[in-house]
């Protein structure tokens, strides 16, 4: 787990320490009560690692290889709370990038060779689903500590191509191009925590961190954190870091292998009624 990341799990433990204390039962109406609640997020993401084809021992790196930056998307929840304390949710995150970049080094992707100094176009396209459950443990007037459970569905697909190529005597070879694509469903379980820092609805911390590993098939962590501020009653404002997110999909002779990190900055609107 990376620094980020470690920062934020004991940011989050603080929290749960404080929670106890700070969400003292009180009759009067939760500041976050609702029963569906819409998230929307732009997200400026900075991706970095590897891919390989099957089979393949050396991966291509994201960065080094293939000249990939930060880009912007976005992310978008629909939370079903059904119950006082249970939610039904599903979180869509695509990921799609694409790069002109001039090969510092020979790589070999899905079979095909790409030589050096050759101008390459790469697509990375990483759509991300996930329909999830989650339990509060602890829901008050200032906030609330849950437990979710969600399938994280990751469709992802790398391209990479070249117009032509010039090889060591001079001569022109034709067009290569080399695809991959992955399925990778993880289930992954995690906390996520609210707390409103006043006894007003006016400004709330939030985060969530969540994870799974699955030894010979991959793993998956992810953590974030916000700062909240209402706007009116169904509206916030948001605005935070992803800390880290991280898949692992180990390769294997009929699947490509995947590492994919992103860490950026968050800012968003929620919409709660």
């Amino acid at each position: 787990m990376s620094k980020s990341a470690r920062s934020f799990v004991l940011l989050a433990f603080l929290l749960l320490l404080a929670l106890p204390v700070a969400l003292r039962a009180q009759e009067s109406e939760e500041f976050d009560r609702y029963k569906i609640k819409f998230d929307l997020y732009w997200f400026y993401s900075t991706p970095t690692g590897t891919v390989q084809g099957h089979g393949e021992t050396v991966p291509v790196d994201f960065h080094r290889d293939l000249g990939f930056s930060s880009y912007s998307t976005f992310s978008g929840t629909i939370d079903w709370k059904f119950t006082h304390k249970n939610h039904l949710y599903v979180t869509l995150n695509p990921l799609f990038s694409s790069k002109e970049f001039i090969l510092n080094r020979t790589i070999t992707f899905q079979g095909q060779t790409f030589d050096v100094g050759a101008q390459v176009n790469s697509q990375l396209h990483a759509f991300f689903v996930a329909p999830g459950y989650q339990y509060d443990i602890i829901r008050r007037k200032r906030g609330h500590l849950g437990l979710g459970v969600q399938m994280d569905l990751f469709k992802s697909t790398a391209k990479i191509s070249t117009v032509a190529q010039v090889s060591g005597g001079g001569s022109a070879s034709g067009s290569v191009s080399a695809s991959g694509s992955l399925l990778a469903p993880i289930p992954v379980a995690g906390p996520q925590v609210r707390l409103y820092l006043t006894n007003s609805p006016r400004v709330f911390v939030e985060g969530n961190l969540y994870g799974m590993y699955f030894f010979g098939y991959g793993s998956f962590v992810s953590s974030a954190g916000a700062l909240g501020v209402t706007l009116t009653k169904h509206i916030t404002i948001n605005g935070g870091y992803q800390l880290a997110s991280h898949l692992t999909v180990n390769g294997a002779s009929d699947r490509i292998g995947l590492q994919l990190f992103q860490k950026g900055a968050l800012a968003g609107m929620e919409f709660s009624f």
